[in-house]
């Protein structure tokens, strides 16, 4: 079935034309107050095209940091607190005296040391492989 053109084109026009309102709307008015009242203090009202909308709370909660800022999510995951203390002493352990070291402050008095253990380990090892 074909449509007669002009009423293709009247419907056509219809439909970019904006739609009228059935019924006149009021504008919503123009301001609008959200208030948080603590204990009995009153709300206040609206003057005139006013709205106000009041949420009352204790009056114990005057004075304090709102919940959302004060609780703060536990953090999951991430190294103990042991392995951090572990890796901080082997990072500044190169840098101490005593360490056998090339940098830091009398870093070369450590190498004596760590000659003697290696010395103490080799003649260690020895006995024991000479004892049956």
């Amino acid at each position: 079935m074909r449509l007669p053109r002009p009423l293709l084109i009247a419907g056509l026009a219809a439909l970019a034309l904006p739609a009228a309102p059935a019924v006149a709307q009021d504008d919503p008015p123009q301001k609008i107050f959200n208030l948080i009242v603590y204990g009995d203090d009153p709300c206040p009202t609206g003057e005139g095209e006013e709205i106000v909308v009041c949420a009352r709370k204790p009056e114990s909660e005057r004075y304090r940091i709102p919940k959302k800022l004060r609780e703060k999510p536990e953090e999951v995951g991430g190294p103990g607190w042991g392995s951090q203390v572990a890796t901080m002493e082997q990072t500044q352990r190169q840098i101490l005296p005593n360490s056998c070291s090339a940098i830091g402050s009398n870093g070369f008095t450590g190498c004596t040391a760590q000659m003697l253990q290696q010395w103490f380990a080799e003649r260690r090892m020895q006995q024991s492989s000479s004892t049956p």
